[in-house]
């Protein structure tokens, strides 16, 4: 991993206590990278992957916002940038889900989805990018948004809108940021075994014979795709929505 000094590039990480974002953080931190882990509201959680990266000997440390909350958000990556340093890359991957049929949708269910998942980019990005671009280093930003946002899914139009949203406002991004050597990219997996797919047997059941490859994904893969895009290798790779998901789509 190059860089102009001796000190690993700082990468945060959202909704890194569990899950897809745990997976990240922890092989980001294995190949390297010093990892802020970020979190909501499971402080136990991000402290066990934190404590996972430093047993493998890796490097971070922990940070607390609510991803919804624009000023909440600004105060703590002004306050991180400030004292620690701008990041050379960032994975926004915290994210919710409220699934139910569309008729039936609460406008907190539509609110809540869409402020966690797509606002979120607006509030924890606008005050990154300026740090990094000051670094002088080129970038890397990973969106995580999902198989539902380019194809649709029953019972998900709240999701599907907010990782759709997604894809176009990094594909939008990346056209800004490229002439500074930032790319770009967004990850749209599948199904993939995590906590937020726990799904009923029989449904699951049907779901994979949409899938060829007849299973689910593990948080590793898309660890792996992620470690890929944010590596000097992935240099010329931006504006690109690559999908994880078995060939469901």
């Amino acid at each position: 991993m190059s860089k102009t000094d001796n000190r690993p590039r700082r990468v945060l990480v959202t909704g890194a206590s569990k899950g897809i974002g745990k997976a990240i953080a922890e092989r980001l931190g294995a190949d390297g990278f010093d990892i802020c882990v970020h979190y909501g509201h499971d402080a136990a959680g991000a402290e066990e992957t934190l404590k996972s990266i430093e047993e493998a000997g890796g490097r971070g440390s922990l940070i607390s916002f609510d991803v919804a909350d624009e000023r909440e958000c600004r105060e703590a990556l002004t306050a991180e940038t400030g004292s620690r340093g701008a990041f050379y890359g960032v994975v926004l991957n915290a994210g919710i889900t409220r699934d139910t049929a569309f008729p039936a949708m609460e406008s907190k269910d539509w609110h809540d989805v869409i402020d966690v998942n797509l606002n979120a980019f607006y509030h924890v990005l606008n005050p990154l990018v300026m740090p990094m671009l000051g670094l002088r280093e080129g970038g890397r930003i990973v969106v995580m948004s999902s198989v539902t946002g380019v194809i649709g899914n029953r019972g998900q139009v709240n999701y599907a809108a907010s990782k759709a949203g997604l894809i176009a406002a990094a594909k939008s991004l990346a056209i800004e940021l490229g002439k500074r050597r930032v790319t770009v990219n967004a990850i749209a997996p599948g199904l993939i075994e995590t906590a937020m797919t726990e799904l009923d047997p029989e449904f699951l059941k049907e779901a994979l014979k949409l899938i060829p490859l007849r299973r689910m994904g593990k948080p590793e893969e898309v660890a792996a795709l992620t470690a890929f895009l944010m590596s000097d290798a992935a240099a010329y790779i931006t504006r690109q929505v690559i999908g994880i998901n078995g060939g469901l789509a």
